[in-house]
């Protein structure tokens, strides 16, 4: 009869190679000290896991304390297995068990990504803010240009001929002082902000007429933005043709020309604000518009924002996570969806960071609260303003260093492992059978994209 010891070692050898990490699990609930035992050849649970290339159940066996130093007869350790038979993310788990080592799939280096809503002809030329005499010159010049918007949606207007191959593009419509006057006359009603100056004249999205008009003062075309409480299209359209209020802010603001989405971004992330913070959050008092939009200064003296330097008297930017994960095999990534989103779309998790947490903390939290699976190394790779109202996404890759998925039910609905075949016919192929993802101004697209995009062989 064989020893039952003996016989217990074999089931739990069997279950590491096998990969039955629920079977083990409640072996060595009950036989804890059977951890290390090895075989005749001197292979351990470690080794049989490792060699298989069983990540959650080399994980359980190190969370339970394994020796990772055995050796076998061949004088072979379970890293030198795992080695051997090329499982590069077991590698990765032997040789640093908290997830601080970067794993082998993600690159050394990187160029730097320009999303939608990033790119800008404007110079901001913030130093020209506390210039007033400058600011109200530059209002009523003949070259300077005004983006207009109502209760936050901004007027636009179709360009390219009716008969053209092409599509017609959606630009800003760009608004002279004549046009906008009777609204500038009512500054408590109406807030303007100073946007900055064109980078160059010749800048390729200058009209003619902007790259005309500046001979006279020292040459610089100012852009302002104005929002108006219910303001209607009619008068602007008798004057530029198809001209109207582009709405829902979601997602209609993704029918903008790259290279003006990133002046809509800075101008209705800041009108936003305005349009939220007209009391003084410290003491409930009037505040009043300064710096070319860009302060908000109380109006009773004494309170306590008037001295220093406070977050409530300037525009504030809410940092966000968004995170792509993936397997410790990199060749899953996890993603979820929302109740609100369309049938079969998936996309990256994301959350606000807290106050005192570091981007990496919040990846991990908040993948954690939303998924229940845990992350190791964290990597930034591109951001993205987000002006709904005033969001800065801060794109990252996360490694996972749990598989299990347990979905929250309040932020998101479900969560999955999806393999990047799947992704690449979503993304790709245009195969949206098993999942379809966001488009491809969102930074979660382009999350997905650069994962895809790293490693041609995983």
């Amino acid at each position: 009869m064989q020893n039952p010891r003996k016989e217990m070692v074999a089931q739990l050898h069997s279950f590491c190679a096998l990969g039955d990490t629920t079977k083990l699990s409640a072996l060595l609930s009950h036989s804890s000290s059977l951890i290390n035992e090895t075989a005749e050849n001197g292979w351990s649970a470690l080794m049989y896991a490792a060699r298989n290339g069983h990540f959650d159940a080399v994980k359980l066996l190190l969370e339970k304390g394994c020796d990772k130093t055995l050796v076998n007869k061949s004088r072979q350790t379970a890293l030198d297995i795992a080695k051997f038979w090329g499982h590069k993310h077991i590698v990765d788990l032997l040789t640093n068990t908290k997830g601080g080592t970067k794993p082998f799939f993600l690159e050394d280096t990187k160029e730097e990504y320009e999303n939608y809503f990033n790119s800008s002809f404007l110079d901001r030329k913030s130093d020209k803010r506390t210039d007033v005499n400058w600011l109200k010159s530059k209002q009523t010049h003949a070259s300077s240009v005004y983006i207009i918007f109502s209760n936050l949606s901004p007027l636009v207007s179709l360009i390219g001929a009716k008969d053209s191959a092409q599509e017609p593009e959606i630009k800003l419509c760009r608004l002279q002082h004549e046009d906008v006057k009777e609204y500038l006359s009512k500054p408590d009603e109406n807030s303007l902000i100073f946007l900055g100056v064109d980078k160059q004249v010749n800048n390729p999205s200058s009209t003619e007429a902007e790259k005309t008009r500046t001979e006279d003062n020292d040459g610089l075309v100012a852009w302002f933005a104005l929002n108006v409480l219910n303001a209607s299209a009619d008068p602007f359209a008798r004057k530029y043709e198809g001209c109207y209020f582009l709405q829902p802010p979601m997602p209609a603001l993704l029918q903008l020309t790259s290279t003006e989405a990133g002046i809509l971004a800075q101008a209705r992330s800041v009108l936003a604000w305005h349009s939220r913070y007209i009391f003084c959050p410290t003491c409930g008092s009037k505040t009043v518009l300064e710096d070319g939009g860009y302060k908000r200064t109380c109006l009773k003296a004494g309170c306590p924002s008037l001295k220093g330097i406070h977050n409530t008297s300037y525009p504030r930017v809410d940092p966000v996570v968004i995170m792509l994960i993936v397997h410790p095999d990199g060749n899953h990534c996890l993603l979820g969806r929302k109740k609100v989103f369309p049938p079969g779309m998936f996309s990256c998790l994301a959350g606000f960071i807290e106050p005192g947490e570091t981007i990496e903390d919040a990846v991990r939290r908040e993948v954690e609260e939303e998924s229940g699976v845990r992350v190791g190394h964290v990597q930034y790779v591109s951001c993205q303003p987000w002006p709904m109202p005033s969001s800065l996404m801060i794109g990252c890759l996360g490694v996972a260093v749990s598989t299990d998925i347990t979905v929250d039910k309040i932020e998101i609905e479900d969560a999955r492992w999806f393999t990047r075949e799947q992704v690449v016919d979503a993304m790709i192929k245009g195969n949206h059978q098993t999942l379809f993802v966001p488009p491809r101004q969102a930074i979660a697209y382009q999350l997905i994209k650069y994962w895809i995009g790293m490693h041609s062989n995983l």
